[in-house]
């Protein structure tokens, strides 16, 4: 397998499923499932995303509805959606990106390869969890479009 090669996936297929790749992957797809990626994975401005993400790094292009949680580097460009929690050490949010759920960016933390269950639904077998109620109440729940 050559290190430096790269998967691409056309506008034209659609995927249920689990995708696992170990190689760069580029993907305009719509895609209900997971994605585990141990390289970069770039989501085109006509790829959707419907389930979680797990990858080395990733760039959003398109829509995702899911929690992502990368181990580098999360970049939202211009046009991107993201509608899910964030978990990574570095982030690059272009403006016009949209970005509805919670996010933790922490530079030099490793994160885990687990995730909760995306928005609007949860895993199978898992119960969706709900933002929960800080003290002095009111419900937390940020939103942050970029216009």
């Amino acid at each position: 397998m050559n290190p430096s090669s790269t998967n691409f996936i056309s506008s034209d297929v659609e995927i249920i499923g689990t995708v696992t790749c170990s190689t760069r992957l580029v993907s305009d797809a719509k895609i209900q499932g997971d994605i585990v990626s141990s390289d970069v994975l770039v989501i085109g401005a006509q790829g959707t995303v419907q389930g979680n993400i797990n990858a080395s790094a990733v760039s959003i292009y398109g829509k995702v509805k899911g929690n992502v949680t990368v181990k580098e580097r999360c970049e939202l460009k211009a046009n991107a959606e993201l509608l899910g929690d964030l978990k990574a050490p570095r982030l690059h949010f272009e403006e016009g990106a949209t970005l509805i759920g919670y996010s933790e960016v922490t530079p030099g933390k490793n994160f885990s390869e687990t995730a909760r269950p995306a928005l609007g639904g949860a895993a199978p077998g898992v119960a969706p969890q709900t933002p929960q109620t800080p003290q002095g109440g009111g419900l937390v729940k940020p939103i942050l479009p970029v216009r």
